[in-house]
């Protein structure tokens, strides 16, 4: 049970408690202010933590794989990057641009967000990490890390005696 509503900061559904998340997280991000000095435009790296704490990405577990899904609308896959680090991290990054601006351009509201992101991921044990693919499809990036079956234990049959 939640004391705070899960629409409060995002609808963010990650677990701060997960061992296997590292993401970071903006308690203040889409948080209503009504001041007008608390509502000044933020910094442009603040934009960018911004950029980077909102890249939503799903896990899965299903039993042969681990599967990542990102919704990375209007990113070719040149400008996105999958890489596994020492101890065993998957890091997710990349950079959407700024739109073009002209100079007679009037901006009525400006939602989407521009900036580098960047997500790890700490991978169990079981992670088969020569065999990571990913797969860029109509705006959605999946990445499967499949892994090692689990061996079953040989059952040797003791006769009792007695």
């Amino acid at each position: 049970m939640s004391i705070i509503p899960s629409t409060l900061f995002g609808g963010r559904r990650s677990n701060i408690f997960d061992p296997f998340s590292l993401d970071i997280w903006d308690p203040f991000q889409d948080f209503p202010f009504t001041s007008t000095a608390i509502s000044a435009p933020r910094s442009e790296f603040a934009s960018e933590t911004s950029a980077f704490a909102n890249t939503r990405i799903d896990w899965k577990e299903t039993p042969e794989a681990h599967v990542f899904k990102a919704d990375l609308p209007g990113l070719k896959k040149e400008e996105v990057k999958v890489e596994i680090e020492e101890g065993r991290v998957l890091q997710i990054s990349g950079e959407r641009s700024k739109e073009k601006e002209e100079k007679n351009d009037k901006w009525h509201r400006l939602e989407r967000s521009s900036g580098k992101f960047l997500r790890r991921f700490r991978l169990p044990e079981n992670a088969k990490l020569d065999q990571v693919k990913a797969n860029m499809e109509n705006g959605v990036l999946t990445v499967t890390v499949p892994k090692e079956a689990v061996k079953k234990p040989d059952v040797k049959a003791i006769e009792i005696s007695g």
